[in-house]
């Protein structure tokens, strides 16, 4: 029987009570609110048994919102939420008061909607990132650009204890086929370190046409992340309700385990699936 996946990347949000910036002027399927209610029906024919809510803005409010999704949706085990890295000492409390709650288990800034591609780099980041660190908070480095991988590898230079995960493998050039270019030299050097892990999500979207993906399409960069990660440190996410501009939730999940039981023995695709993600997010 096939191991259930915990599903590492999933959003929800309410327009009504959270600012989220880069959904203004915003008019695709996407400028709505977002429940977890409307994907728990989907939940078992994806053949995922549980999620990790992931952040969505650059604010308090929204790891507030999820932590209230999370203790109405028994199948949310874990938030991944925000602090404000830029000022080191509000971090710091906010961290604080976040692990509090039961449900946090990580930290993520939208940097690739900040202008400056270095902007982890910033001492006052540095000094925050620190802080996760030193309490065993891992942090989701949500990238697009090469620029986003060697910032990243730098923060792991200067702080070695800090665990960090690619979130959509940082956006691989499937949309152009290239295989695999200065993406995957930056994701080669990041692999080789023991504070990268990757997650397999957020595909269909890099794309270049998002109503035509498959199996195929992103089969050699699911295993190049295999060769150079290893099994150890790679995960699923599903990156709804994102991934809608590219397919529904259960072909999404479907596609990506297509590929790792291809890929994958069967006696390691538990790792990618569940065990990886709980040793990672420290999971209960």
């Amino acid at each position: 029987m096939m191991a259930k996946v915990i599903d590492t990347h999933m959003h929800s949000w309410d327009l009504q009570k959270v600012r989220y910036s880069w959904l203004d002027g915003d008019t695709s399927i996407l400028a709505q609110n977002y429940y977890p209610s409307g994907i728990e029906a989907q939940l078992e024919a994806a053949n995922v048994s549980a999620a990790v809510m992931v952040q969505a803005a650059n604010n308090i409010e929204d790891t507030a919102f999820m932590f209230d999704c999370a203790e109405q949706y028994p199948w949310i085990i874990g938030v991944v939420g925000w602090v404000d890295l830029l000022n080191p000492e509000t971090a710091k409390k906010q961290l604080e008061a976040h692990l509090q709650n039961k449900y946090f288990k990580g930290i993520r800034h939208l940097i690739h909607d900040e202008p400056d591609h270095n902007w982890l780099l910033q001492s006052a980041v540095i000094k925050s990132l620190g802080i996760l660190a030193d309490h065993g908070v891992p942090f989701d480095v949500v990238g697009v650009k090469i620029e986003h991988i060697k910032a990243a590898i730098q923060v792991a230079k200067q702080i070695p204890h800090l665990k960090m995960v690619f979130d959509h493998l940082n956006h691989p050039p499937i949309a152009t086929s290239e295989q695999f270019g200065a993406w995957g030299e930056a994701i080669t050097e990041a692999a080789a370190m023991p504070n990268f892990y990757a997650k397999i999500s957020g595909l269909g979207t890099c794309c270049a046409d998002f109503n035509d993906w498959s199996a195929n399409t992103i089969e050699p960069y699911i295993a190049f992340v295999l060769e150079h990660f290893g099994i150890d440190k790679l995960m699923i996410g599903g990156d709804w309700p994102v991934s809608l501009l590219a397919g529904d939730y259960i072909t999404t999940h479907h596609t990506y385990q297509a590929v790792v039981n291809k890929l994958v023995a069967p006696e390691h695709q538990e790792k990618i699936y569940s065990t990886n993600a709980t040793r990672f997010y420290k999971l209960g």
